[in-house]
């Protein structure tokens, strides 16, 4: 390699340098994993050595598609072996020693980054989806770019961001708004008094009757999977705590629940009955089966709707 050789390929490793963080932050939206996002920008690297960069007009642009079409590749393969929701978590383990082999301060950043529950949520949609949806949505890129990615027309990728975007941001028949803030407060309240072990204000957010009911796949062996009565409960959520670290308020069929998601991966899901202030009954899914069928949404403040809508459609189509 001549010396002007090796001046465009030190410069071009230069410039490709400053684009890893956003490509790796592009990759972990669309694929939900730090190891598999660092494998998805080291892949993009190695196509960009397969070709001419001269003949590249706009290289942030290029490794952007390039990225977009290794992660399309990349969750159409996961789509063919798919996970079991509840797959990463076992009966008595601790949610935090699952995980993928990348560093877990690194990667809680990244998920508290995108939020857990968007992570869950975007796991439920077709690799096409999950592709148009964060590129458009999350990145602002316009359709007649993210068409070629998705071999779709820009028509129909606008189509696929669309569907994504109902069932990221919606859920069938939401209530009022006044009452999706209440069962907010609450279910927020309830997780922060798990996460710092305050007993007092768990007792003042549950029933004297409150029931907790607990699928057996959540619980050790031989656990009770049903408790009654609010001393029995509390004792139950305080040993909770250390998994509350992992959770975040979602909406769970249109009213408002919480995901269990440790590294942003689904592992439960709580379902409340919220009587005023107070919460009746709780139950603790983690069946496969039972999660499977529980439709998952992205939790926003009711009037911010429209406004998300208007936003979205307002940017480059």
């Amino acid at each position: 390699m001549d010396d002007d050789a090796r001046i465009a390929a030190a410069e071009l490793a230069r410039r490709f340098e400053t684009q890893r963080g956003p490509l790796r932050a592009l990759a972990f939206r669309m694929l939900g994993s730090v190891n598999e996002a660092d494998d998805a920008v080291q892949e993009t690297w190695l196509k960009l050595h397969r070709v001419d960069a001269d003949e590249i007009r706009n290289l942030d642009a290029w490794l952007r598609t390039a990225a977009s079409r290794v992660c399309l590749d990349m969750l159409r393969a996961r789509a063919s072996h798919p996970e079991e929701p509840g797959a990463h978590r076992l009966p008595g383990e601790d949610p935090q020693a699952v995980g993928d082999g990348a560093d877990p301060e690194q990667e809680a950043v990244l998920v508290d980054g995108v939020g857990r529950a968007m992570l869950v949520v975007l796991d439920t949609l077709t690799p096409a989806e999950r592709v148009a949806f964060v590129l458009h949505d999350l990145f602002a890129v316009p359709f007649d770019e993210i068409a070629p990615v998705v071999d779709r027309t820009p028509a129909t990728a606008k189509k696929l961001a669309s569907r994504a975007r109902l069932r990221v941001h919606a859920a069938p028949e939401p209530p009022a708004a006044t009452q999706l803030a209440r069962q907010r407060r609450v279910v927020e309240a309830f997780l922060s008094a798990s996460r710092t072990g305050d007993l007092a204000a768990l007792l003042q957010l549950l029933t004297a009757d409150v029931v907790r009911r607990t699928d057996a796949s959540a619980l050790p062996p031989g656990a009770a999977t049903e408790a009654r009565g609010v001393r029995d409960v509390a004792d139950g959520i305080l040993a909770f705590g250390r998994r509350a670290r992992h959770a975040a308020p979602a909406l769970v069929d249109g009213a408002v629940g919480a995901i269990v998601a440790p590294r942003g991966r689904l592992a439960m899901v709580i379902t409340f009955t919220i009587v005023g202030d107070r919460i009746a009954a709780y139950d603790v899914v983690a069946d496969p089966a039972r999660l499977r069928r529980l439709t998952l949404a992205v939790l926003d403040e009711v009037d911010e709707f429209d406004e998300f809508d208007e936003q979205t459609d307002s940017l480059p189509s």
